[in-house]
């Protein structure tokens, strides 16, 4: 065990990197890592499981303490994203199959590394497991209606059909790691700590998969997609923390909103664009998981040296320290 929890925590130290390892694999090895696609599905079903594991029923009553912080991250996450998605896919002039898939990023819910990126960035840790948790849940509901409503006028999107399978690969899934969580608290803690290992190796399966079944269209239009990616990313890193200011939050509330709109659970994404549309659709998702998880490093780098001095502000309903999980 002592083995495996070394492993863990050197996959998760290296974690962006691994992930961009994989993306190359893909693009060396297209024929071969492409098998791994029709596999998304039950990887990410995984990787969420895993996710389950490590929630309580404690980090959803925290939205009673941070019940405006919340909900002004959920709102935030799921209108300033996916607007993202669709007006840089369209200023880009991107092929459709990119732009749904552009809309599927932005209506994912919170990134599985968030928490992570959040913690190490001296943020609002606690605040930042509610939003992912609350967004993951209202997933379901809120990701159909939201690519019904931005691509469903050009596109065959059938919102039942995608609603069923959100529910699959993330709500089902989580609900059973959080229950056995609950119940088995004792054996699952054992575990806790090897779970990086599940979640980082799933994760750079999905993208290469992904990346090898696109490797013609990556090379092609990486570039001008690389580009939407990275706009896509870091305007939501910077609307969120925006979004916090001026919801007058304190200064580690702000960097967990900035961590929650900025990062999206890609695999989600990528995974929704395989089953629902062609193998294209998929790609921005897979680009976004490498790319998040190099801005989500930078982001934490940077804040982790600076004091969040944070000041209790006026007509505030959350203290002014991250409580950490």
């Amino acid at each position: 065990m002592t083995i495996v929890k070394q492993v863990a925590d050197f996959v998760g130290r290296w974690f962006a990197l691994l992930v961009l390892l994989g993306a190359v694999v893909g693009l060396v090895v297209p024929d071969q890592a492409s098998h791994l696609t029709p596999h998304v599905s039950l990887l990410l079903g995984v990787i969420m499981f895993g996710m389950g594991l490590t929630m309580r029923p404690a980090d959803f009553a925290i939205v009673a303490q941070y019940p405006r912080a919340v909900v002004l991250g959920v709102l935030a996450q799921y209108t300033i994203m996916p607007l993202l998605g669709w007006g840089i896919a369209h200023l880009l002039n991107l092929p459709p199959q990119l732009v749904i898939g552009m809309i599927l990023v932005g209506a994912s819910p919170g990134g599985t590394a968030s928490n992570v990126i959040v913690y190490l960035a001296r943020g609002n840790v606690a605040l930042s497991v509610a939003m992912t948790s609350i967004s993951t849940m209202l997933a379901p509901f809120v990701t159909p209606l939201v690519v019904l409503i931005l691509a469903g006028s050009t596109l065959d999107v059938s919102m039942a059909d995608m609603f069923v399978s959100i529910l699959q690969v993330v709500l089902l899934p989580v609900v059973a790691g959080l229950l056995l969580r609950t119940f088995a608290d004792r054996a699952v803690s054992k575990v806790l700590p090897i779970l990086p290992l599940v979640s980082v190796t799933g994760i750079v399966f999905v993208v290469a998969g992904i990346v090898g079944a696109n490797a013609d269209a990556v090379l092609s239009t990486g570039l001008l997609l690389g580009l939407a990616v990275i706009l896509h990313n870091t305007l939501g890193l910077g609307l969120g923390y925006l979004v916090g200011a001026l919801g007058k939050l304190p200064e580690t509330s702000r960097r967990a909103l900035s961590v929650e709109v900025g990062m999206q659970n890609s695999g989600l994404a990528a995974t929704l664009g395989a089953t629902h549309f062609e193998p294209l659709a998929a790609l921005p998702g897979a680009l976004f998981s490498v790319w998040h998880n190099l801005s989500g490093a930078l982001v934490a780098t940077y804040w982790a040296r600076k004091d969040p001095k944070d000041e209790e502000p006026k007509d505030t309903d959350e203290p002014t320290e991250p409580e950490h999980d």
